[in-house]
């Protein structure tokens, strides 16, 4: 089992920025990427970015393109998204999740944190 735990989550106003974090424990040896998810209100959980186990290689959805990062610290097992450029379609419930392989597909992850509210005001 992995466990994984988002924080940094919080209000912020359009243009700002904010920095999420996933710390994993358990047995972290068996997975490989991970990735990055959110949930609007009355939308389905989308993807928003990915990395690598060697965090050498990332994937980003169109929509965050030149305004997130995602990156990783494999000695502290934690990845981190940085939001920057903040806008108010990005409020939604962020979620870290792991797994196999790098991919935008979210049943291709095998572990899932709570999720962190994001709230982005106009």
């Amino acid at each position: 089992q992995v466990q994984l735990v988002e924080s940094g989550g919080g209000l912020v106003q359009a243009g700002g920025s904010l920095i999420l974090s996933c710390a994993a424990s358990g047995r972290t040896f068996s997975t490989g990427a991970m990735g990055w998810f959110r949930q609007a209100p009355g939308k389905e959980r989308e993807f928003v970015a990915a990395v690598t186990r060697s965090g050498g290689t990332t994937y980003y959805a169109d929509s965050v393109k030149g305004r997130f990062t995602i990156s990783r610290d494999n000695d502290k097992n934690t990845v981190y998204l940085q939001m920057n450029s903040l806008k108010p379609e990005d409020t939604a419930v962020y979620y870290c999740a792991a797994g196999w392989l790098a991919t935008t597909q979210k049943n291709q992850y095998l572990y899932w944190g709570q999720g962190t509210q994001v709230t982005v005001s106009s």
